[in-house]
């Protein structure tokens, strides 16, 4: 493997030019047939095997208009003690805004899903007051539209809310599948963030531009890849956003270790071309483990068997391999065609590596070093402390009601509240399953409707032919509040069987509200698995890459808890609403069911880059002279620079993230930016070294057995000095 990246990287260095144009030309190849043929993102939240899933099956399957999605458009006088009930403008403009959504394309028609059923009006509903009505647009199946109906509907409301007599928002589960998310904005701060941080480190306003360029022309056509990806599995809208964070992330970072050790090389007096080939073979090979491992971390989450966890993780994966791959072959072209160039334009006096930053770690090591025990109990304590709220983890989605009051979602959300009751903003759509006997639908819906988490259920609506029935029901708390998955629980434990008695029918809860919380639930099943099988990859991995199966039992344990302090975060953030108007959160919300299995497989991924640089060092140094605690010290001031530049880097890059307004995307940013401070600051410039110092040479014990089965992987940090223990990489 050192030989073919030395020659990989040798090669590119000397013919960079043609690297270049190769990847331009795949590029463009990916870029324009993206743009011509590729298939759209779609939020399917079909997971097999949930009970909302067989729910909309049944009602698919029947033909059921109910089985489509719906959008609630909302609307008010703007004229204080107008009212819809009288004759006027205001009644007027609202029967030509039924009319205008009833001619839409791909809609079923306009109604009420329980209050104007039951009075059996399938038009507008009032509320008591005469000032809100609510009219719930029917759309066919999800598979069926695009964001083509959305914009359809955006240009009625806008016309509707235009300059005349009424306010109009919109909102629902139209939206919510095909409302682009932002973008743009938290990628650009973070993009600014790392190039301070890089100027800082490298003080060159070229080797700065390198990693920062070569990570945005990865991005770029992983970006587009998606789409292409889309004709394989159905990718989500909210994957780009994700890929993003982590691509731009690691990116950044691979490049950066690879040109941090070709700048030491060159310093050296090593030619350019020799000196890429070196960094490739031996920095390259940290890259190519370290990337691997995010991969196949990441491509873990099709353990939690829902289908869509699992497309935004191959998609997101494909980008971390474009960016490996192309800091092996992209980054050295580059190296090679700007020579001794790279160190031009410095921001300082000097741009040569700083050895006093080496010293001040050095240091520090020593400090920690004779304080072992200190930091271990302190910093273990602190992150036990910062892991504890993770017992309160509410797992659940965000309702429209978290948005903020600039987006008519929101404000349609609160209209619908204050009119008809929160529940009104999630409503639930049963199935039935008539069996041999249509008359259990009726007193089936007197028994949903005697619930008291029901605030009312509509008639059901029978199709003899098909043996389904549907019956529409109101909570009477919002969708994210927790009595109503308790209502949901209750009415398939308690009121279905009891209604149900002595017949073969059958009823399911569907509806987006209780498809989520059934998704929140299989996620919770299958997060112990996805955990346990990560950690154990990771075991036997690092135990062959370095050969103890301390060390590697050591590195689980601080990965898991440097991810749990984050997940910590997140609950005293979004759940309890600690500091939550810091990062611009308007209410607290449960945190979104998938987030800890993804921000689990991508943090371990990420957390093993540091790990394997850090590690490998001190092995290195302990191999040569076998002082555990020289070694510990020597290696933890060889690489600290280069672990904090990268990790302020990822911090700066997922902060960026918690600007946006989307709550989904802040809890993605805060949690992964916590996490990798967590991970390269207490846990490995403190405690890994502080841990180490305490077990002394019985880091490095491996039974002989054990040995003869391992394989041997070689993995070399990016920070290592050239002498006799590098390997005889020539030209020849």
């Amino acid at each position: 493997m050192s030989s073919l990246l030395y020659r990989i990287g040798h090669g590119a260095a000397r013919r960079p030019w043609l690297v270049i144009a190769t990847w331009i030309a795949a590029a463009a190849i990916v870029v324009v047939t993206a743009a011509t043929g590729g298939a759209e993102l779609e939020d399917s939240f079909d997971v097999p095997g949930l009970d909302s899933q067989r729910a909309i099956d049944l009602l698919s399957e029947a033909g059921a208009d109910s089985s489509g999605i719906t959008a609630q458009v909302v609307t008010t006088p703007n004229e204080a003690g107008v009212s819809f009930t009288e004759p006027g403008a205001a009644a007027d403009e609202l029967g030509a805004l039924q009319a205008e959504l009833e001619a839409l394309p791909n809609v079923v028609g306009v109604t009420d899903t329980a209050g104007a059923a039951a009075a059996g009006d399938v038009g507008a509903v009032v509320s008591e007051d005469g000032r809100i009505a609510l009219l719930r647009v029917q759309y066919v199946q999800v598979e069926d539209l695009n964001i083509d109906d959305l914009e359809r509907l955006k240009e009625v409301v806008a016309q509707a809310g235009g300059g005349g007599a009424l306010q109009v928002e919109m909102g629902g589960e139209l939206s919510f599948a095909f409302e682009e998310p932002e973008t743009g904005a938290g990628e650009m701060i973070g993009l600014i963030a790392a190039v301070i941080v890089l100027l800082v480190a490298f003080g060159s306003v070229i080797a700065m531009g390198l990693p920062i360029g070569v990570a945005l022309f990865g991005l770029a056509i992983g970006i587009s890849s998606m789409s292409l990806l889309g004709h394989l599995i159905d990718v989500p809208s909210w994957a780009p956003q994700i890929a993003s964070m982590v691509g731009l992330g690691v990116g950044i970072d691979y490049a950066l270790f690879l040109i941090t050790r070709h700048r030491e090389l060159l310093g050296q007096g090593v030619p350019v071309a020799e000196a890429v080939g070196r960094s490739v073979a031996t920095a390259g090979r940290a890259v190519l483990f370290a990337g691997g491992t995010v991969v196949i971390a990441i491509l873990g989450l099709g353990v939690a068997g829902v289908p869509f966890i699992t497309a935004a993780g191959v998609a997101t994966s494909v980008i971390v391999l474009i960016m490996v791959v192309a800091s092996i072959t992209l980054v050295p072209a580059f190296l090679g065609l700007v020579g001794h160039r790279i160190d031009r334009f410095s921001v300082r006096r000097t741009a040569k590596i700083d050895t006093s930053a080496t010293d001040r770690w050095h240091r520090w090591g020593e400090h920690v070093a004779s304080h072992a025990w200190t930091y271990t109990i302190g910093v273990t304590g602190l992150l036990l402390a910062l892991t504890a709220p993770i017992f309160a983890l509410q797992l659940g989605f965000p309702d429209e009601g978290t948005l903020p009051e600039s987006r008519t979602e929101r404000r349609a959300y609160d209209l619908v509240a204050e009119g008809f009751g929160a529940g009104t903003n999630g409503p639930l759509v049963i199935a039935v399953d008539l069996g041999d006997d249509p008359s259990v639908a009726g007193p089936l819906a007197i028994a949903i409707a005697d619930d008291p988490g029901i605030a009312v259920a509509a008639p059901p609506e029978v199709d003899v032919e098909s043996g389904v029935a549907s019956i529409f029901a109101i909570p009477t708390t919002s969708p994210q509040d927790d009595a109503t998955s308790e209502t949901v629980a209750r009415l398939r434990s308690d009121v279905f069987p009891a209604a149900l008695a002595g017949t073969d029918a059958s009823a399911h809860v569907g509806g987006l509200n209780a498809n989520f919380g059934d998704i929140a639930d299989r996620v919770t099943d299958r997060l112990p698995y996805l955990v346990g099988a990560v950690i154990l990859v990771s075991f036997v991995l690092l135990t062959a890459v370095f050969r103890s199966p301390l060390v590697a039992l050591k590195a689980a344990v601080l990965n898991l808890l440097s991810i749990g302090a984050s997940y910590g975060l997140l609950v005293m953030v979004f759940q309890w609403g600690w500091a939550k108007d810091l990062i611009g959160l308007e209410t607290t919300v449960p945190i979104v069911s998938f987030i800890p299995m993804f921000m689990f497989a991508i943090l371990f991924g990420l957390s093993m880059d540091y790990e394997v640089f850090l590690l490998s060092r001190i092995r290195e140094e302990y191999d040569a002279t076998g002082d555990n605690d020289r070694s510990v010290i020597e290696g933890l001031a060889g690489t600290a620079r280069v672990i904090t530049s990268a990790a302020l880097i990822m911090i700066s890059v997922f902060l960026g993230f918690v600007t946006s307004s989307d709550p989904t995307t802040k809890m993605f940013g805060l949690g992964l930016a916590t996490a990798i401070f967590v991970d390269a600051s207490i846990v490995r410039m403190v405690l890994v070294p502080a841990t180490m110092k305490l077990m002394g040479d019985r880091n490095w014990w491996l039974p002989e057995w054990l040995d003869r089965l391992l394989p041997t992987i070689d993995i070399d940090g990016p920070t290592h000095t050239a002498d006799e223990r590098e390997p005889q990489l020539t030209a020849a």
